[in-house]
């Protein structure tokens, strides 16, 4: 965040190396996909002064999509279709309480694609609503205050 956008592609990119000459592809990919492109947007959107609001759902979209992109490599290697796992499981788990509940209703796959990817943004928008704080908080302290565009509240509690 300091010296660009530049820079912090720079970076993960070193890393993804790093990783892959001592520890592997899977371990440099499972990096890249679940904090790199996390790491890397976060920076670049604060680096450009982005709103906290614009942050946290862009923030929040790309460690969604590094979370599939871990599950779906997951999947490959070990041969076994995970996601259908996830949903066809959400499917029985629903359709048992609905059942237990006396409800005739049975939801639809769409349905459970819909809820499966709508939980899947609100638990990486409330990972990454905490990652804004707690890095806003060790930066101002640690003297980058200048850098940063904190909200009103935020600022005032610092």
């Amino acid at each position: 965040m300091r010296w660009g956008v530049a820079a912090g592609r720079k970076t993960m990119v070193a890393t993804v190396v790093l990783l892959f000459v001592l520890s592997g592809p899977v371990k440099a990919l499972n990096y890249m996909l679940m904090h790199g492109f996390l790491g890397f947007t976060m920076g670049s959107l604060w680096r450009l002064r982005t709103s906290w609001g614009a942050s946290i759902f862009l923030c929040a979209l790309a460690r969604a999509v590094g979370a599939l992109g871990y599950v779906i490599l997951s999947s490959f290697l070990i041969g076994e279709n995970i996601l259908a796992l996830i949903t066809i499981n959400i499917h029985a788990s629903l359709s048992y309480i609905l059942t237990s509940l006396g409800s005739p209703i049975l939801p639809s796959m769409n349905f459970i694609y819909t809820l499966f990817g709508t939980l899947l943004l609100i638990n990486c928008a409330f990972f990454v609503s905490l990652l804004h704080l707690l890095y806003a908080i060790f930066l101002t302290k640690f003297g980058m205050k200048a850098n940063l565009r904190l909200p009103r509240w935020l600022a005032i509690a610092i």
